[in-house]
């Protein structure tokens, strides 16, 4: 078992579960529509991924390859995309332009998916 990427796994799980409440409830009657959908598009990435990364990290010891690059990628992957999305949706809240944000939401995108290459042709390797 990978203990360190099961408590981080676990630490973006109840995160998402944070930031989903406060989507819903708190966010609602502040921000556009569109926004909330966007913000709510990174709670799901966000709850999806922490879901991997947990379940890798418990079942670490059934490959036969060492996983800690692939969910180090995964984590920084959900941090970039998650995170730049959520801070996007919620531009309006500060007296600044975050939309130099608005690259690194694809970047986070790209690590996820090449995390996910590298887990897929390890496993056919192996």
């Amino acid at each position: 078992m990978e203990k360190r990427f099961v408590v981080i796994g676990s630490l973006l799980f109840a995160l998402a579960i944070i930031l989903g409440a406060f989507g819903a409830h708190a966010l609602k009657d502040l921000i556009s529509e569109k926004s909330l959908n966007s913000f709510e598009v990174g709670v799901k990435y966000q709850f999806f991924q922490a879901l991997a990364i947990i379940t890798l990290g418990i079942n670490s010891s059934s490959f036969n390859f060492k996983l800690n690059k692939i969910l180090t990628i995964m984590t920084f992957g959900i941090l970039m995309f998650s995170f730049s999305i959520y801070l996007l949706a919620i531009n309006t809240f500060f007296s600044f332009s975050l939309k130099f944000l608005g690259p690194i939401t694809p970047i986070g995108g790209a690590l996820l998916i090449t995390a996910w290459g590298i887990f897929i042709v390890r496993l056919i390797k192996n």
